[in-house]
């Protein structure tokens, strides 16, 4: 393991997180509301900080990055990023406790929206832009943006790529890993300002449109409201939100495609087509079983039903209703809809659609292969036939989850929650969700949950967003001989 790559990188990517704290800097200027003070000083501190260990760690003759190196530089880089978000929580004294700042921050660079917060609308202008950004640097991946600056230090970036990028396969745009990077964020920038622009065309504030824009491309759902998108009461930001939220859940390299002028590639791609049938099926289910129980209209309920629907399967969470009073039915499915999660190469969290019809079309095979023990079978996808060491890596993904999932849920039943909170809070943030059932509901939040809870329930959110082997595997003993 290169040890000197690793801590550069860290220095590297302090330093990036501390200048990009001018934004929120400006915000806290231009609005007077008393927190410039505490961010130029996390500022300064985070920059000094990254720039003092990048300097003072030597650059080793062989730079080429293992994929051992790729591992660990993806999770300590995340949880660095989750201390060094904590610095303006802190110093401002919006957050000053830090298991609570801790908490909000790697909620928001895992993009799960997962909140400790009671009143946000009381937070100064320049900590609310800081956590939506938090979020919208998380979304692709701050370790992605950092590839595009890796080439120049003389470091590839492909193992980090691999390990990143929330996805079974590795899907290329471009023959080099940073045109790869550079070409999805272009595609991210693209959607972020076009939804800002939409949003305030629609009457929202501009400082709230840019919030909630860079919340709702990195499927966060941090939200300027107490009330999240509720606080609207809009039809037509409802329409806005749920646009973007499925576009955020479909992969990024198929937008590029269409972008290209592949027009068709959204029908083509057969997990997209099962991705946007889900989410249809599902809205349709719930807004009959809503209808009546909780909406006499039944527009309102379809309205409503393809907002949590859509919101909760790209794992982004957003709130228009307070879906915990609806029927069991419809909460047991918007449950459901939070182990799915979005498309593989989405920003999505959660298991992923192409994980899911690979389980599914995997038992059908072996289903078929009990009637014709003779039959020789080929499980495809796309057309071309899967890896046995992809299914396999899939399966064992999928019992990981499930184990983790409930191992957790022990620990939360362990601490005194209700049934239904343990399985809601740690599905919610395993799969990067935020809002679950119960005392973690749509309309509640965090706080309560005992001191050991939150960290349990950080760890969910860090394996959830790293897809739990690049955070597993540094347990194994395995890793660490030579």
């Amino acid at each position: 393991m290169h040890t000197r790559i690793i801590a550069r990188f860290i220095g590297i990517l302090i330093l990036f997180l501390g200048l990009c704290m001018a934004g929120p800097l400006l915000a806290s200027f231009l609005f007077e509301d008393g927190s410039t003070r505490a961010i130029l000083f996390a500022m300064a501190i985070a920059c000094a900080g990254g720039f003092i260990l990048f300097t003072a760690v030597k650059q080793e003759d062989d730079r080429q990055l293992s994929h051992r190196d790729g591992v660990a530089i993806v999770t300590l880089g995340w949880i660095t990023a989750g201390l060094v978000g904590t610095l303006p929580y802190l110093f401002s004294g919006a957050i000053p406790d830090f298991t609570n700042a801790y908490f909000e921050s790697l909620s928001g660079f895992s993009t799960t929206g997962a909140s400790i917060l009671t009143d946000i609308e009381a937070l100064p202008r320049g900590i609310l832009l800081w956590r939506s950004l938090t979020q919208w640097l998380g979304g692709m991946g701050i370790i992605v943006l950092s590839i595009a600056i890796l080439p120049y230090l003389g470091i590839g970036g492909m193992q980090l790529y691999k390990a990143e990028v929330p996805s079974p396969v590795v899907d290329k745009l471009k023959p080099r890993i940073s045109e790869t990077a550079k070409t999805l964020w272009k595609v991210y920038l693209g959607f972020t300002l076009v939804e800002i622009i939409l949003l305030a065309l629609g009457g929202m504030p501009l400082f709230d449109a840019i919030c909630h824009a860079c919340c709702t491309l990195p499927t966060g759902g941090f939200s300027t409201k107490n009330a999240s998108i509720a606080h609207y009461n809009s039809l037509y930001f409802d329409c806005v939100f749920i646009v973007f939220m499925l576009v955020a859940g479909i992969n990024f390299s198929l937008h590029y495609r269409f972008i290209k002028g592949d027009l068709k590639i959204f029908g083509n791609d057969a997990e997209c087509r099962f991705f946007l049938i889900l989410v249809a099926l599902f809205t349709v289910l719930i807004a009959l079983d809503i209808h009546r129980s909780a909406y006499d209209s039944m527009a309102q309920s379809l309205r409503s039903a393809a907002f949590q629907v859509s919101s909760i399967v790209t794992t982004t969470g957003f709130v228009s209703a307070d879906y915990d009073k609806w029927p069991a039915f419809s909460r047991l499915l918007l449950l459901i809809c939070m182990f799915l999660g979005g498309m593989a190469g989405s920003t999505g969290g959660g298991m992923k659609i192409m994980r899911i019809i690979l389980l599914i079309r995997h038992a059908y095979q072996q289903i078929f292969q009990i009637i014709h023990p003779h039959a020789v079978t080929t499980l495809k996808l796309a057309g071309r036939p899967v890896p046995t060491d992809t299914l396999s890596s899939i399966w064992g993904f999928f019992v990981l989850y499930l184990s983790l999932f409930v191992t957790a849920s022990l620990i939360m039943a362990g601490l005194g929650l209700d049934f239904v909170s343990s399985f809601a809070s740690v599905a919610a943030t395993i799969g990067n969700i935020g809002p679950g059932l119960g005392m973690v509901g749509p309309v509640k939040n965090y706080l309560g949950i005992p001191l050991l809870g939150k960290w349990v329930l950080i760890l969910c959110m860090l394996l959830g967003r790293l897809e739990i082997y690049t955070v597993i595997v540094l347990f194994a003993p395995a890793y660490w001989k030579k």
